[in-house]
């Protein structure tokens, strides 16, 4: 159980909530370019810098992207190619 829910449940919550995330996030940037229209929110936006950790941040879907296709690549060239099961790879990449 995780906060007094059953898994199933609790991923349910979690998948809604990115759900509605995203619903809420795109209706909010309707109404303003409806309100203020694109041209002008492009050309009257602010001067502030980014951040570095902003952008930094930005680079961390990527790489987990490319780790996840090291390990696909491990396993059909490295594991299934051979012979070997995709139990031998969990262990392989467990240990």
């Amino acid at each position: 159980m995780i906060a007094g829910m059953y898994e199933q449940d609790f991923i349910a919550y979690v998948i809604f909530g990115l759900m509605l995330n995203f619903v809420i996030s795109i209706m909010f940037g309707l109404y303003l370019s409806k309100n203020i229209g694109m041209q002008e929110m492009i050309t009257s936006k602010g001067d502030k810098k980014q951040s570095l950790l902003i952008s930094f941040s930005l680079l961390i879907p990527f790489a987990k992207m490319f780790v996840t296709l090291y390990r696909v690549a491990i396993l059909q060239i490295y594991f299934l190619n051979k012979g070997h099961t995709h139990k031998e790879f969990w262990i392989y990449m467990t240990n």
